[in-house]
């Protein structure tokens, strides 16, 4: 089913995206907000630019960009998959819950923040180019990937996992991490912790056109919560 957002208001075509069934095309969208947000079992392909929350509390099924999201993308998403073939803006995966999101290029500030995991739900987001400050800020679980495809800087920007206290990030680069918050510990990615990444990398390369094995070849840091100086350290003396 094809549907023009040409003219449509978002709740218009929410309206529409609800009453169809079946794989649903949108064409001319131009940043109408909350395109899938709450629903389960839809597989969207978009083509144009989604505006705010794409995707906000997703319950499972497909959404599928070809070109840039806007800001909260996947806001406190619950399950299925978000393929964005361009770049994101900031607070991407919001307090993300499960559910997987794949972004091509590079992603705002605070990406993955307030991300958390419980029992078998587990968010991740893999971004293939670089991601702006506060990545992972306050994150409780789940795993995010930065490729930093094309970048010859660090990936990653300032305040990098503040406040984390659970689940892991992923960087690739060769260059040594530094100004990294006291909450977090940082150290080249063994083979076990690659294993745990690896189907997620492939992933990602099927829906780009990518060669998964070589961007697993080359170094990773993994960032995890540092024990020694944990999140309550922020707001306590002891």
């Amino acid at each position: 089913m094809n549907i023009s957002a040409l003219n449509l208001d978002f709740k218009e075509l929410n309206r529409r995206i609800r009453d169809t069934s079946g794989a649903i095309h949108i064409d001319d969208c131009f940043g109408q907000r909350f395109i899938g947000s709450g629903m389960s079992g839809k597989n969207l392909t978009i083509n144009g630019t989604p505006g705010n929350a794409l995707g906000a509390y997703f319950d499972g099924g497909t959404i599928q960009v070809n070109g840039n999201a806007q800001d909260a993308a996947g806001d406190t998403m619950n399950d299925g998959k978000i393929i964005i073939h361009g770049s994101a803006g900031d607070a991407l995966g919001y307090a993300m819950r499960g559910g997987c999101i794949f972004v091509r290029g590079d992603t705002g500030y605070r990406t993955g923040i307030h991300m958390k995991e419980y029992k078998e739900k587990k968010p991740v987001i893999v971004i293939g180019g670089k991601a702006g400050s506060f990545l992972g800020e306050y994150l409780a679980g789940g795993l995010i990937v930065v490729l930093g495809i094309g970048s010859k800087d660090v990936p990653v920007w300032y305040f990098t996992g503040t406040g984390m206290h659970g689940g892991k990030i992923f960087v690739r680069t060769n260059k040594e991490l530094v100004s990294l918050p006291a909450q977090v510990s940082a150290e080249k990615a063994a083979y076990n912790d690659l294993k745990e990444i690896t189907p997620y990398v492939k992933e990602f390369a099927s829906y780009f056109g990518m060669d998964a094995q070589n961007l697993l070849k080359d170094q990773y840091y993994v960032l995890k919560p540092n024990a020694k100086n944990p999140y309550k350290q922020l707001y306590t003396a002891n």
